[in-house]
């Protein structure tokens, strides 16, 4: 019985290769070649935009972030925000799941040892007397192995391993959001101090312009309306100052959240000297690249097409179901009535209890599941190529935006120089005596105000920067890849029972 056991085992794990998933191929990309170029962007050539390396995925967030007070953040959610922690928990169930679905690939030999003790009443027994009987036992089972011709558990095995690197991709999408997160939050109260501390100045120039308004007026020289119009931009700014203030208290609590941890006291007050939104190498510049490269750099697309694997393989399941099962119960060890005769010569036992089980009549629910199979994998297709459009979008509209940034900024630059001189001759003339402070008041509330606007650009500028590298798959590793983009690895494989990573 053994050899027959040995020989049946063998022959099922030959057969088992065997798999009845249909053979997958990626879906084409829904997707033009090249970005989308509108006026005043000027369209790379495709060699040129492969030239550029490294690519804006494989700049470590280090590199792109150069505000040491950035990287500490960054660094500090990394290691406490929970949701990343939720997400690297998820990847650690599937991976044992995965596990799970692979153990039953092999064969599960239980080590067994038991006592049976029986008294037969002397009614029942052919000698007229009562009779006592006891068996000890101890061997190796083989408990209910289904022998995998034709490849229904290795399917599921694959279904599990492409969930799992579809949950490492999304774990590694939720980094890159919340590298991002980070980043968007520090920039947005780098922008609220800078828009607090112009203010701040602002009343003080107000204060002092009323203060010389009252005296002027205490005079009989200014008018009370000169008066009420010099405070009422000087109440406008005490306002903002609240408004601003409370800004930066949920700006710091966002990013107290963002992080996991509480930030130092003195955290605002150290952001610098109020420029440091336009502050030369804040954040680096990042090659576009080519449609194309999002199709292995993105992470959610990744996901998107492991989960298209994982129902891909789930059809070969499915299909298997219309196949006979065998199953196989086995178990080989010693007997006795004593227990020191249990390894005596001639106390071997053994059985062996191969079933098959044929589906004949199931009312349509194996043709029902193979459907349903197939449904769910052209779901995946369409989830799959959504996301590519999806990314293809964010991408285009980051880099249209991208190209008018800087001629806006410039524009409003020279805007405020322009309100600048315009402020300062109106108040000349004011303090001269040539004319009322109305012109004062309308264009210090101009030049307020495209300060202010300015501030926002810069903000939405560096914010546009940092959508860029988000979309483009940046954020996934700390420090910079040197050297060509590598190859993208072949898809996972199984080796002797061992698990072959991409």
């Amino acid at each position: 019985m053994p050899k027959s056991l040995l020989s049946l085992a063998a022959l099922g794990a030959v057969l088992a290769g065997c798999s009845l998933a249909p053979a997958y191929e990626r879906p084409a990309a829904p997707v033009a070649s090249f970005w989308p170029f509108g006026s005043g962007q000027e369209k790379p050539s495709a060699d040129a935009a492969a030239a550029r390396l490294p690519p804006a995925a494989d700049i470590g967030w280090r590199g792109f972030f150069q505000d040491p007070r950035l990287q500490g953040l960054i660094a500090a959610a990394l290691a406490n925000n929970r949701d990343l922690r939720i997400a690297a928990l998820n990847v650690e169930a599937a991976r044992a799941q995965y596990q799970i679905e692979s153990a039953d690939l092999l064969p599960s030999v239980n080590g067994t040892a038991g006592a049976t003790m029986q008294r037969t009443p002397g009614a029942l027994s052919p000698a007229g007397r009562s009779t006592t009987s006891q068996t000890y036992s101890v061997g190796l089972g083989l408990t209910a192995y289904e022998v995998d011709l034709f490849g229904r558990i290795r399917s599921l095995r694959d279904t599990a391993l492409e969930t799992y690197f579809s949950l490492d991709q999304t774990r590694t999408a939720a980094q890159i959001s919340l590298v991002s997160q980070v980043a968007n939050a520090y920039l947005t109260l780098l922008a609220d101090a800078q828009l607090l501390r112009l203010t701040r100045e602002t009343l003080a120039s107000q204060r002092e312009s009323y203060e010389l308004t009252r005296a002027s007026y205490d005079r009989g020289v200014a008018t009370e309306l000169d008066l009420r119009q010099v405070e009422t931009l000087m109440r406008t700014a005490e306002t903002n100052i609240s408004i601003y203030n409370r800004r930066l208290a949920t700006d710091r609590n966002q990013l107290e959240f963002l992080t996991g941890q509480p930030l130092p006291e003195d955290f605002v007050a150290s952001l610098g000297d109020g420029e440091a939104l336009d502050r030369q190498g804040m954040l680096a510049d990042l090659p576009a690249g080519l449609p194309s490269d999002l199709l292995e750099r993105r992470p959610d697309i990744r996901s998107a097409e492991y989960d298209l694997r994982a129902a891909n393989a789930n059809i070969g399941a499915a299909r298997a179901a219309f196949f006979p099962r065998i199953t196989l119960t086995a178990g080989i060890g010693t007997a006795s009535t004593s227990l020191d005769g249990l390894f005596r010569a001639g106390s071997s036992t053994w059985n062996f209890l191969p079933s098959i089980s044929v589906p004949i009549f199931d009312a349509g629910a194996n043709q029902a599941g193979l459907d349903l199979a197939r449904v769910r994998r052209n779901i995946q297709v369409a989830q799959y190529e959504k996301a590519i459009q999806n990314a293809f979008g964010e991408v285009a509209d980051a880099l249209a935006i991208r190209a008018t940034y800087d001629t806006q900024i410039r524009s409003q630059e020279a805007l405020v120089a322009a309100n600048e001189q315009s402020f300062r001759l109106a108040d000349m003339r004011y303090r001269s005596g040539i004319d009322s402070y109305l012109a004062t008041l309308v264009n210090q509330r101009a030049l307020y105000q495209s300060q202010q606007e300015l501030i926002l650009m810069r903000l939405a500028r560096l914010s546009n920067l940092v959508i860029l590298y988000k979309v483009l798959g940046g954020g996934w590793t700390a420090e910079t890849m040197a050297g060509p983009a590598p190859v993208p690895p072949a898809p996972p494989t199984m080796v002797d029972g061992v698990l072959n990573r991409r």
